[in-house]
């Protein structure tokens, strides 16, 4: 049938993204409840989360858009690239980004994206190094 791909299922790691939600949340002064309507989530899919449980595929791309970052920033397994590479540095930065208020959203937008291609070379650069 398929192969080896379908067996290997992404998982999303739940903590990562609730705690990137929940950093746009406090530096935006939203609520919980606020946060889910301005994500077009219910608020129970946001506590859900709270509780390690998994959003639906359609809640999660909403979340990953409403942050701008990659979905692969949140995935566990699969092919995604080692926990020391470009999602981390991404995820851990564009958050504390957001909280600035001397960024605009197209600010921190562009430095996101500088951020991550600067992340994908180094990680291009160490793959070619040392595969």
């Amino acid at each position: 049938m398929g192969g080896a791909a379908m067996t290997e299922e992404l998982r999303v790691d739940v903590r990562s993204l609730h705690a990137a939600l929940d950093r746009a949340r406090e530096s935006r002064g939203l609520s919980w409840r606020q946060l889910a309507k301005e994500v077009g989530v219910s608020a129970s899919t946001m506590s859900r989360m709270a509780n390690n449980l998994k959003p639906d595929v359609t809640s999660f791309a909403a979340m990953t858009t409403w942050l701008r970052m990659p979905a692969e920033d949140f995935y566990v397994g699969g092919p995604a690239q080692p926990e020391s590479e470009e999602p981390d540095l991404v995820a851990t930065l564009a958050p504390l980004l957001r909280a600035r208020k001397d960024l605009t959203d197209k600010d921190v937008e562009y430095l996101e994206e500088v951020i991550g291609a600067a992340a994908r070379r180094f990680q291009a650069e160490s793959a070619s190094r040392g595969e």
